[in-house]
């Protein structure tokens, strides 16, 4: 990639306002506190976000204009969030932080020793290019929902469970349809499925894989984080108390319909995840909020250079050391990004990377007492992360149950069978040479979607991608960069 220009439409921001410049991309949790701590310091920073209002998924919030009277009830911990916001809403006041919403981060680059510039996409139909330099930069770029395939995924009435919450608590709306079922694994379920049913949904069944042994094992290792078993509680007595079935070590193994989302079929798995004899049994519904877990974002850091691991914590992250420095000088990374563990987590990650990048611009070392606070909230929360990381995951022969029709690459349409005739007939031994025999990945959304499904299906193992660029862009974009062809 070649040095930003501000002409042929592209607009530069950011710039050489003075030493000490941050770029933070996410204004989720984890970025929203890095910088506030770091403005809070006397750094100057630009919080760039692809959202109208910071939150990230977490804290989703509705449009001002629509005057909802008490967006609070659909969050946990709105207050610390308030006080969160607050502090930015003082530092935006005071021009110490710059929030350039609604803007789509596609690239990040070195500018030689001068920094880093990072290139964003805004607009209505995000092809107004745009640049921010700064001295250093900080990736809280969150999360994705991880969906595994499986027979009916792509009826309409189908949504990932993330997407179902994101629509209740960013448009006050509720999944299309009158009864719908929550299913799939992993702890975003219960408050999905409680806040739908709060918010007048009728929810058909809660659906978790896994099985109530692992579940109590979970239960008794997290007896040192009470705070995390009475949130547990309460959302389960919410489903109880609004009865809301709920099965534990099961499965939906099928989804039916014609035109669009009839019904599901639920069975029971063994020890194996595979599907027990005679327990499949039908359950009506319009809607289906599914999730199988969460992968970090990693596309930017991976396109920088930064080392992409497993964590000890379970899944994958940018490398971090005990600052949140990436191994690639004047990149720090928080929150999900270098490792999925919750909005608490990513809290206390936020806040030691702000005062790391704070001391670290001037040519010193972070006060190690000013973190202590948050980087013993850091070390219990990775620790219960890593118990949860052993309770949930998706069943471990779930890939059996996909049919040879099954459709496994919506982009590009690919099913099953021939991701299984790649690897059988034609050789094909990792992600890549799947992809280039099938087209599996290939579509638009460049198996950002896809790539767990595919692989669990050929039998490969799955790591995050890397790749150039972190969206896809225009080529007009493209073609603006100083000395491109036309």
């Amino acid at each position: 990639m070649r040095k930003p220009v501000g002409s042929e439409g592209r607009q530069e921001r950011g710039g050489r306002a003075g030493a000490g410049a941050v770029v933070v991309v996410g204004a989720g949790p984890a970025g929203v506190a890095a910088a506030v701590c770091a403005a809070d310091q006397g750094v100057r920073v630009v919080l760039v976000d692809s959202a109208v209002r910071a939150g990230g998924q977490f804290y989703r919030q509705p449009d001002a204009r629509w005057g909802a009277r008490r967006p609070q009830v659909l969050h946990h911990g709105w207050r610390t969030w308030q006080r969160l916001t607050a502090r930015l809403d003082a530092h935006l006041a005071d021009g110490q932080v710059t929030h350039l919403a609604e803007r789509h981060v596609w690239f990040v680059e070195r500018a030689g020793g001068d920094g880093f510039v990072v290139h964003a996409l805004g607009g209505s139909g995000q092809d107004r290019p745009e640049t921010v330099r700064g001295d250093a930069v900080l990736l809280a770029t969150g999360a994705y929902e991880k969906v595994l395939p499986f027979p009916g995924w792509t009826l309409p009435g189908v949504v990932t469970a993330g997407g179902a919450q994101a629509m209740l608590k960013g448009g006050l709306v509720l999944p299309p349809g009158r009864t719908v079922v929550v299913a799939g694994t992993g702890p975003l379920l219960m408050p999905v499925a409680a806040g739908l049913a709060a918010a007048g949904a009728r929810v058909g069944a809660l659906i978790e894989s896994a099985g109530p042994g692992r579940l109590a094992w979970g239960a008794a290792k997290v007896a040192g984080h009470p705070a995390k078993l009475a949130e547990g509680a309460r959302y389960a007595a919410a489903l109880v108390w609004r009865g809301v079935p709920v099965r534990t070590g099961h499965a939906v193994v099928a989804a039916h319909g014609s035109v669009r989302l009839e019904a599901v079929t639920v069975a029971a798995l063994d020890a194996e995840g595979r599907v027990r004899a005679g327990t499949g049994r039908r359950i009506a519904c319009d809607a289906l909020a599914v999730g199988h877990g969460l992968l970090p974002h990693t596309g930017l850091a991976g396109a920088l250079g930064c080392r992409i691991e497993e964590t000890a914590y379970g899944g994958w992250g940018v490398a971090v050391d005990g600052e949140q420095r990436t191994d690639l000088p004047g990149v720090w990374a928080a929150g999900e990004a270098s490792g999925v563990g919750g909005a608490e987590l990513a809290l206390a990650e936020g806040e030691i990377a702000g005062r790391s990048i704070a001391a670290r611009l001037r040519g010193r070392e972070p006060d190690r007492r000013g973190c202590a606070a948050a980087a013993g909230t850091r070390a219990g929360l990775r620790a219960f992360a890593r118990v949860i990381d052993g309770v949930y995951g998706p069943p471990a022969q779930w890939a059996e149950r996909v049919g040879d029709d099954t459709v496994v690459c919506r982009c590009e349409e690919v099913p099953a069978s021939a991701v299984r005739s790649a690897v059988a007939g034609l050789g094909a031994t990792d992600l890549r040479s799947v992809k280039l025999l099938t087209r599996a990945g290939m579509g638009w959304c460049q198996g950002r979607v896809c790539a767990p499904g595919v692989a669990g299906v050929a039998g490969c193992a799955w790591s995050p991608a890397s790749r150039v660029l972190a969206q896809p862009v225009p080529l007009a974009v493209l073609a603006r960069e100083e000395g491109a062809a036309p």
